[in-house]
């Protein structure tokens, strides 16, 4: 990368925010548009909980195939195909005559989400100075941040006093925005990265520890998706809120995700496992208080808050240990294992809103949030196993070292 680049940095961080926060609204926007799109395709709501199911399942089949496809490719023609794919997909989505057509949609721009992510992250460190590349991920990662306390609410309101197709277009134009801004702002001469190889998944795959992980990770992630997938009937149907309420109370859930988010990363810092089990077992305790609390407009809503809280909390300490267990058991696929732990949180959120659907056909809405208690408490209880386990072995350890030292 050449020094006359490094001037505009700021605005090439500045368009890589701009996709960030497309990419972060189309993710869950649907969340809010659930009544909507039930109603204008006469579908149950466990069907239209499709839409995040399928968007999760995209996600995770593009992250790390896709990654390893376009890792031969130079990273700004990488960012624009994206781009592309992504604004193609959604507009499919805001056009589809037919539900079929709107799930085939979400999955193509779902396919975007994955490889963005990785991409996105390398070329926020690559054009600013080596002492300055988690400021400017950081950076880059607002447009996420900025996504779950505005665009998905934001959506939402239009497709209320709209139509919900308009909340599609709305990410359309965003998309748009972003692949002009990455077309004109982001510098050609990037660093070339390493190849991926498609084996690399099985090198992961083939490690006891990155499978569990990768299990913690979506067990846990999974539960919360159980009843955030379906928030907006929740507050409705038996808090008693009003739509145009809803709206106002994602805004606030928004920020307490990005609060959650920033704190889990201090959080995870010192000693990512410990801090994991912690925060599963306060997302568990927030979804049963949901659960108990159904009927009560304050305080479920704060249950409900409270869940936002610690929804993501749980995400940079799981990224972080991924990687770590990568560089000890796995460095020649480090990359991949990155990427098949974003897979393994987008399993979580098939999983969940899948299981939510599921729960909301045979049983109630209401019992959502028992079923994600559960899911997480797993997560969390493994979570503990593995923690003693290495405690037993450290502890193990220190006292062979003390005999063969005297």
């Amino acid at each position: 990368m050449s020094k006359s680049k490094k001037p505009n940095a700021k605005l090439t961080l500045l368009a890589l925010a701009i996709s960030a926060f497309g990419i972060g609204s189309t993710e869950f926007i649907s969340v809010g548009l659930l009544p909507l799109i039930t109603d204008d395709f006469g579908i149950s709501l466990s069907t239209a909980g499709l839409t995040v199911s399928i968007y999760a399942l995209g996600v995770t089949v593009g992250a790390p195939l896709l990654t390893a496809l376009t890792s031969r490719l130079s990273r700004k023609t990488v960012l624009l195909l994206v781009m592309s794919i992504f604004i193609v997909g959604n507009l499919a989505v805001a056009l589809a005559p037919n539900f079929t057509l709107l799930l085939i949609g979400r999955i193509i721009s779902a396919l975007a989400h994955g490889v963005f992510m990785s991409i996105a992250s390398v070329i926020a460190a690559d054009v600013v100075e080596p002492n300055k590349r988690a400021s400017a991920i950081a950076f880059m990662f607002t447009g996420l941040t900025l996504a779950t306390v505005t665009g998905v609410p934001l959506g939402t309101f239009i497709g209320q006093v709209t139509d919900w197709r308009m909340s599609f277009i709305f990410i359309v134009v965003i998309g748009i925005i972003g692949l002009i801004s990455n077309a004109i702002l982001v510098p050609s001469q990037l660093s070339k990265g390493n190849p991926i190889s498609i084996r690399d998944i099985g090198k992961v795959l083939g490690n006891i520890r990155m499978i569990l992980i990768l299990f913690i990770t979506a067990i846990g992630y999974g539960g919360a998706f159980v009843v955030y997938t379906y928030v907006s009937p929740i507050l409705e149907q038996y808090m008693g809120y009003s739509p145009h309420a809803v709206v106002i109370i994602l805004v606030v859930y928004g920020i307490c995700v990005a609060i959650g988010n920033t704190l889990g990363g201090h959080f995870a810092n010192h000693n990512p496992l410990r801090s994991i089990f912690i925060i599963f077992v306060g997302l568990a305790l927030a979804l049963l208080g949901i659960g108990f609390t159904l009927e009560s407009p304050i305080i479920g809503l704060i249950m409900v808050l409270v869940m936002g809280l610690f929804m993501f909390m749980n995400v940079p300490g799981l990224q972080l240990y991924a990687v770590l267990l990568a560089e000890k058991y796995v460095p020649s696929a480090i990359s991949m294992a990155s990427a098949l732990n974003i897979s393994a949180f987008n399993i979580g959120i098939f999983l969940g809103s899948y299981i939510g659907g599921f729960i909301i056909r045979h049983q109630s809405l209401a019992h959502t949030p028992l079923y994600g208690f559960l899911m997480v408490m797993l997560a969390a209880i493994v979570t503990l196993l593995w923690l003693i386990f290495d405690n037993k072995k450290t502890l193990g350890s220190q006292i062979s070292f003390c005999i063969k030292k005297k």
